[in-house]
């Protein structure tokens, strides 16, 4: 969306403002960031002569901790189309020193700055963060953070509100308890405006994000049974992350289906929380995740039972009525079944709802990527949700197909 048609364009205490007239920011007139925007010259013998890049002014400057991961270098793909956000600071303690180019080459041909260690890291000059660093690692960093910093945290350190449950799950005490009181949990299509106020938002897990979209509302209806709830969820390689693993090799993947974290996958109790607050009572699932040998994509295939007198048509009538306003989540026609190359590199979740040959059960598929709806997409909608400004500023890619 260009500023000739979005009439917001000034920002005040963090957050974008409406006026009756465009105007372009000045409250960061002191401290502009100047960032590299791609300028093509005439065509000369057949070949295209590139213009020395002119630079442009972005309002708000972005922090990325953990850039070398992939979903730091995601949040980086998406930023550079994104009309007021610009990269200011990245960090990567592994890669110190380095340019995110030389470590995603995909990424050279924009301007960054380099690579920074965390404890290095100068955050005077910063409005806003996206954490993307490894779960256990997170609290402490952001307690020692400015206090005015809005924050999207992707790790799994804030998305528990119960900490005992995390220690749980995850192995060690919750760091920053005080923090985690703040924090707001930010599937944004159901938590819209809590994000909007927030300052620390927990990003989704991916698995919770294709599960709670499509569950949620019919729990609130009171249309599906809180029992005997199942979820076969499938995942590209990606979601496994970045670090070097022997059963993410390659002859470890390809060619078959792996089967992991059976009954205990730490995104369980996030899944949990968010039905059972939807349905205002004690949700118990049965989850049980796949790695598939693809880089990107996750399918959820959940199987639920209805309540007595509902039908399948009620299920899909419902899920269009939450969901017919929402850019990024798309209910499927009737019959049509939604498949993971559909989303690939986009924001998008497609979904649909069937009828079992059991009576009285539905199937509910859901589709998305999971570095970008997934993770970094939902981030960035995130923090344009905080920023005030729309939510799919930065976000308008179609899926890549094939």
């Amino acid at each position: 969306m260009s500023l000739s048609i979005f009439s917001a364009a000034r920002l005040d205490s963090g957050c974008f403002w409406k006026e009756g007239k465009i105007a372009k920011s000045n409250m960061w007139s002191n401290k502009q960031l100047l960032v590299r925007a791609s300028v093509a010259s005439s065509p000369q013998s057949l070949q295209f002569a590139r213009k020395k890049s002119e630079k442009l002014q972005k309002d708000v400057r972005i922090a990325v901790l953990g850039a070398s991961g992939y979903t730091g270098s995601e949040i980086v793909r998406l930023l550079t189309n994104h009309p007021y956000f610009g990269i200011t600071l990245m960090t990567a303690d592994r890669k110190a020193g380095q340019s995110l180019g030389s470590v995603f080459p995909q990424l050279i041909t924009q301007d960054l700055p380099d690579m920074v260690a965390v404890k290095d890291a100068d955050f005077s000059e910063v409005d806003a963060v996206f954490c993307c660093l490894p779960h256990g690692t997170t609290q402490e960093i952001i307690k020692g953070l400015p206090k005015n910093l809005k924050i999207v945290d992707l790790s799994a350190d804030f998305r528990l509100r119960d900490i005992l449950e995390y220690e749980e799950w995850y192995g060690q005490p919750h760091q920053a308890p005080e923090l985690q009181k703040e924090a707001v949990y930010g599937l944004t299509e159901i938590s819209r405006e809590d994000i909007r106020r927030a300052r620390l938002v927990a990003n989704p897990g991916c698995y919770p994000t294709s599960i709670q979209l499509p569950l949620v509302p019919l729990m609130r209806a009171n249309l599906i049974q809180s029992k005997n709830i199942i979820i076969d969820a499938k995942s590209g390689v990606s979601g496994a992350g970045r670090g070097a693993k022997e059963a993410n090799l390659y002859t470890e993947i390809a060619e078959g289906i792996h089967s992991y974290g059976i009954t205990r996958h730490r995104h369980v109790p996030e899944i949990e929380q968010g039905l059972s607050e939807a349905a205002q009572s004690k949700i118990t699932v049965s989850f049980t995740p796949h790695l598939m040998p693809m880089s990107r994509g996750m399918q959820s295939t959940i199987f639920v039972e209805m309540h007595s007198g509902v039908t399948v048509d009620d299920l899909y009538e419902q899920l269009k009525i939450a969901y017919q306003d929402e850019e990024f989540v798309v209910l499927l026609g009737k019959g049509d079944v939604p498949h993971t190359r559909h989303v690939r590199g986009s924001n998008y979740c497609l979904m649909n709802v069937f009828p079992d040959r059991i009576p009285g059960r539905a199937i509910l598929i859901s589709v998305i990527d999971n570095l970008v709806k997934g993770a970094s997409g939902q981030a960035l909608q995130n923090l344009n949700v905080m920023m005030g400004i729309p939510e799919d500023m930065g976000l308008n890619y179609l899926p890549l197909f094939p």
